[in-house]
């Protein structure tokens, strides 16, 4: 069956065209799909096309998808809120957030009741610490055992400078997600990343990373729907975060041309998409398309 052309970049060489068809053949067998949710569902406050054909294909034919974000600002409830405003249906517990990815892997690292110190917003706090042992540690309290930092609308010096002597002093740093930017309808806006280089340059110490483009967040993604990676594809609108973990996960993964990354980027990427495509229509075409001979 032939593709239509704007779904994917052109290669030449029969080599490449073999591994384009099998790539195509691995996305409409696949038994899982990991979707990024900015850029790839919608942009800001905007949905973006053929998002509820696309997880409708997917429930009809009995497969799994987990959406899962590097945002840490928003939670599960708040996210199947907004989607429902778009008229897109989805259950909570289709929705994995960096947050609650950072909760699950410093609970099973930290001592019952320990202490955080947290850089953003209140919905990250809420992920934290709702049905945990942990506590907050406001600034000079006492030393935590771990600071977290997501994005945060009123960074500030006396946060940057509370969090500095905290992971001087021992505490572990963990980072939501190094996102330099973030897409929005109005374009793209500083991300959590600009707040996680300001502690690591301050600190002079590298932060465990949750979010893509390492690993946890997708793996833990995996798990919950109960699909190997090998059988699983990952969406996303970003070379450098979405892409690239889908890589490091062994999943086949899938440019959409909605968000942050262009067509453009991809010859100077650290690791080329198996396909690209326009949006989550030309997904939904490829996914109910009669099946090759």
């Amino acid at each position: 069956m032939l593709k239509p052309e704007s779904r994917t970049t052109v290669e030449s060489g029969g080599l490449e065209a073999s591994r384009e068809a099998n790539s195509w053949r691995r996305l409409k067998n696949a038994d899982g799909y990991i979707f990024d949710m900015d850029g790839v569902l919608y942009r800001g406050d905007e949905p973006l096309g053929g998002v509820a054909d696309a997880l409708n294909a997917i429930t009809v034919r009995e497969r799994r998808y987990m959406l899962a974000t590097n945002n840490s600002m928003s939670t599960p409830a708040t996210y199947v809120e907004k989607l429902a405003g778009m008229g897109i249906k989805v259950d909570e517990e289709a929705i994995l957030t960096s947050g609650l990815a950072t909760r699950d892997f410093l609970a099973a690292r930290l001592p019952e009741g320990a202490g955080l110190f947290v850089i953003g917003m209140p919905a990250l706090r809420e992920q934290l610490f709702a049905g945990t042992s942990f506590h907050p540690v406001q600034y000079g309290e006492e030393q935590p055992n771990a600071v977290v930092v997501g994005l945060d609308l009123t960074f500030d010096y006396a946060k940057l400078k509370t969090a500095n002597a905290a992971v001087r002093a021992g505490a572990m740093f963990v980072a939501t997600n190094t996102d330099a930017t973030l897409p929005t309808e109005f374009g793209l806006i500083p991300g959590a990343g600009t707040m996680v280089a300001a502690l690591t340059v301050a600190c002079g110490q590298e932060p465990i990373v949750i979010g893509k483009p390492e690993t946890p967040l997708i793996e833990l993604s995996l798990a919950r729907i109960g699909v190997e990676a090998s059988r699983s594809v990952m969406i996303g609108d970003r070379l450098d975060t979405d892409i690239l973990a889908g890589y490091r996960t062994g999943m086949l993964t899938v440019l959409v041309l909605t968000g942050v990354s262009t067509r453009e980027e991809i010859a100077t990427a650290e690791v080329r998409p198996d396909l690209v495509i326009t949006d989550l229509t030309a997904f939904v075409d490829a996914l109910v398309s009669p099946s090759e001979a």
